[in-house]
C-alpha cells in the first residue's frame, strides 16, 4: 500500500505521543518516522456462553484478523482475557481457532478464564505472567485474575521486577484485562499499582480487555490506557471487533479500531 493511501485510510485514527491525542493523518503527514512494530490486540472472546454464537464471534475475530495481516503483516496478536466464558473445559476448543492465527499470539488471564496456574499453563504454554523483548520494546502480559474469578491487581512484586529489568530499555507495553485504575465501571483500585506505573518513564501504554464498552483511550498519569471493545460476549458496544496499534521509532503509537471491517477510533499517541 502506498504512502498517500495509507495516510487516507488512517484519516480518523488517532496517534498517542507525548501525553496528547492527535490525528494519526496528520501526525503521518508531517513524519518520516520508522514503524518498528504493528500488532492487534482484542478481548472478552467469552468462549462458551450460554446464548451466545461463541464460535461465530471467534472465528469472524480471527478471520478479520487475518484479512488485515494480508494487507499488512501484524508482528504478532494478543488475546487479552476472557477467553472464555467461566468454564475452561473451552480452553481447547477456543485455542484451536486462535491457532488459526497466521502469526504469534499472547494471551492473558481474565476474570472468567478460571483457570489456576498449572491448568492455564497447560492450555496455553505460558505461565500467567510473563514477559517478551523485542529489541528495544519489552511486553509484560500479567493476569488480573485467579480460580475463583476475583478482580485483581497484577502481581506487584513480578511486575516491580520487570520494570526493573528492562529500566533501561526504550519501550515498556504492559497487557492486563482488568484496569487496576478505578476510572471505569468495573475497574478495581490498586493504589499500589498506581504509584508503581507513574514512575515508569519507558511505559508506553497498558491494554485492557474486561470493560466491553469501552474502545477508546484513558490518560491517567501521562499514561494512555488502551481498550478494545470486545469479540464476544453479550454486552458491551455495539460491534465486536479488534484495536490494530503501530509503534513508531519516536514513541508515537498509532491505533485504531475494527469494525471489524472497517476502521473507526484511529488515534495517535
Amino acid at each position: 500500500m502506498d504512502r498517500r493511501r495509507f495516510i487516507a485510510n488512517l484519516s480518523a485514527a488517532l496517534v498517542l505521543l507525548n501525553g496528547k491525542t492527535l490525528l494519526a493523518a496528520d501526525y503521518l503527514s508531517n513524519n518520516r518516522k520508522k514503524r518498528v512494530m504493528r500488532f492487534v490486540i482484542g478481548s472478552d472472546s467469552h468462549y462458551g456462553q450460554k446464548e451466545t454464537p461463541y464460535r461465530e464471534y471467534l472465528e469472524t475475530a480471527v478471520d478479520r484478523i487475518k484479512l488485515q495481516h494480508k494487507a499488512s503483516p501484524f508482528e504478532f496478536a494478543v488475546i487479552n482475557g476472557d477467553i472464555v466464558h467461566d468454564d475452561i473445559s473451552y480452553f481447547g476448543e477456543a485455542k484451536k481457532i486462535l491457532d488459526g492465527l497466521p502469526m504469534t499470539y499472547y494471551v492473558t488471564q481474565g476474570n472468567h478464564d478460571k483457570a489456576n496456574p498449572q491448568q492455564w499453563e497447560a492450555a496455553w504454554n505460558r505461565p500467567l505472567n510473563y514477559d517478551i523483548r523485542k529489541g528495544e520494546i519489552a511486553m509484560l502480559f500479567a493476569s488480573t485474575s485467579n480460580e475463583k474469578g476475583e478482580y485483581l491487581p497484577p502481581d506487584l512484586v513480578w511486575l516491580e521486577s520487570k520494570f526493573r529489568e528492562y529500566a533501561s530499555i526504550k519501550h515498556i507495553l504492559l497487557f492486563i484485562h482488568i484496569p487496576p485504575v478505578k476510572f471505569t465501571a468495573n475497574a478495581i483500585e490498586s493504589k499500589p499499582f498506581i504509584e508503581m506505573v507513574k514512575k515508569q518513564a519507558n511505559l508506553r501504554a497498558v491494554f485492557h480487555g474486561h470493560e466491553h464498552d469501552k474502545d477508546s483511550i484513558i490518560w491517567n498519569d501521562n499514561i494512555p490506557y488502551i481498550f478494545d471493545g470486545h469479540i464476544g460476549g453479550s454486552w458491551g458496544v455495539k460491534y465486536r471487533g479488534f484495536r490494530v496499534v503501530e509503534l513508531y521509532s519516536d514513541g508515537a503509537l498509532v491505533t485504531y479500531m475494527m469494525d471489524p471491517e472497517k476502521k473507526i477510533n484511529s488515534e495517535s499517541i
